[in-house]
């Protein structure tokens, strides 16, 4: 079984099945084209986007309907053909795709979700994309309601 030495998770276990494409990588990080998901015991609903090639680049990921339930995923043709889905419909979140938010924080501020650029992967195909919304509703600093047990760590 493979290892992915990481920086803040020591050496990860995955398999080859666990990898996950981003043929255009992330936005500052077009370098980057393979990731794995990490579940850390104690975190969720929070997932870690890490990467493969770089052990200290590691991304918080929230799943996108646990920041909004009512968030609507709606792509462009292209980012449709780039996830190589249907043209004629949006995809369906938890069933054609896994969609999330990146938590950011900084010092004494409290996280938010950007749910204007979310993680959007092919669960079939194992492709993802940063889907930059910028016509969206949106914002990228939504916030997250911690009162509400929206986050449990």
């Amino acid at each position: 079984m493979p290892r992915i030495p990481t920086k803040f998770f020591g050496e990860c276990d995955y398999e080859a099945g666990d990898l996950f494409s981003f043929p255009s990588g992330l936005p500052g990080f077009e370098d980057q084209h393979s990731f794995v998901f990490l579940k850390i015991p104690g975190a969720e609903p929070l997932l870690f986007l890490q990467s493969v090639l770089t052990r200290n680049l590691c991304f918080v990921v929230l799943p996108i309907l646990v920041a909004d339930p009512d968030y609507r995923l709606e792509l462009a043709p292209e980012e449709l053909s780039e996830l190589d889905l249907p043209p004629d419909r949006q995809p369906i979140v938890g069933r054609d795709v896994l969609c999330g938010a990146l938590v950011c924080s900084g010092y004494g501020a409290e996280p938010t979700a950007n749910l204007m650029a979310p993680i959007v992967v092919n669960l079939n195909t194992r492709v993802g994309i940063q889907a930059i919304l910028g016509q969206s509703a949106y914002c990228y600093r939504h916030p997250l309601r911690f009162g509400e047990g929206v986050l449990a760590c």
